[in-house]
């Protein structure tokens, strides 16, 4: 989806991403949990606002923020918890009346730049974390243990060990965005954020739903196959061929919702 769609579209889809991940019986996040965005264009995006409800999701759950002054936060000093959330606020576009950013703003607002995302969606699946909390929390992006992980995942997913939210994380995740890319040539589709949670990266809503969807599913098989002893790791090549094969590529296109 090319970035000047009209934004109106863009809301929908936004509100419908959310509302979706924010169902109780997927257990992906509860309460004020987790948070989503969008890209609207190249100087603004929406964030879902402080305390709001993925379930309950609408419009007005959003603030629409300046992209190149959240971004701007990052310049900060050890501001105090007053001083950011005073930032935030004054990061946002004119006209967005009370409503707070979350403090994950600056966070989204990489995914959306050097993530190279236009839809980010950020949750705490309950069988991610059960991994994510334990000390074999890497286990998740060592390497690919089944064929659909490598097509919907990407081949390499990110993980970063915990730092404390807000502009800590942030700061941890532009290093890691950007010496991902190094290595690798490419931002990734899936974050891991070790005793925190998940961060699905896509081209659409569709896209941050299905790779949400199976790392979820990704995470129960983990923590089934450490119960019961060591992962078998697909080998690189193994896993090269699955990522570069061209049914696998439209399969994923479909899949995501980018045919």
């Amino acid at each position: 989806m090319p970035v000047n769609a009209p934004s109106g579209t863009r809301l929908d889809e936004l509100v419908g991403l959310s509302r979706s991940l924010g169902r109780p019986e997927r257990d992906l996040v509860i309460l004020g949990e987790g948070n989503t965005s969008v890209r609207l264009d190249d100087e603004t995006f929406l964030v879902k606002a402080s305390g709001t409800s993925l379930a309950e999701a609408r419009e007005g759950s959003f603030v629409r923020m300046d992209l190149g002054r959240t971004l701007a936060l990052l310049d900060l000093v050890d501001p105090s918890d007053g001083e950011l959330g005073e930032a935030l606020m004054a990061a946002r576009s004119e006209g967005e009346g009370d409503l707070r950013p979350s403090i994950e703003a600056v966070m989204h607002a990489l995914c959306l730049t050097e993530g190279e995302a236009t839809f980010v969606g950020h949750t705490h699946p309950t069988a991610v974390n059960a991994v994510l909390c334990s000390d074999r929390a890497g286990s998740l992006s060592e390497g690919a243990i089944f064929p659909d992980q490598v097509v919907v995942l990407g081949r390499h997913p990110l993980y970063l060990p915990y730092v404390d939210v807000g502009l800590p994380l942030a700061h941890a995740l532009l290093d890691a965005l950007r010496a991902h890319r190094r290595r690798v040539g490419a931002a990734p589709k899936t974050i891991y954020l070790q005793n925190h949670g998940l961060v699905a990266l896509g081209q659409s809503a569709g896209g941050v739903e299905q790779v949400t969807t199976m790392a979820a599913k990704h995470a129960r098989i983990m923590s089934g196959v450490l119960a019961a002893g060591e992962p078998v790791y697909l080998t690189a090549g193994q896993a090269d061929s699955l990522d570069a094969r061209p049914d696998e590529e439209y399969r994923r296109r479909v899949i995501q919702g980018d045919r």
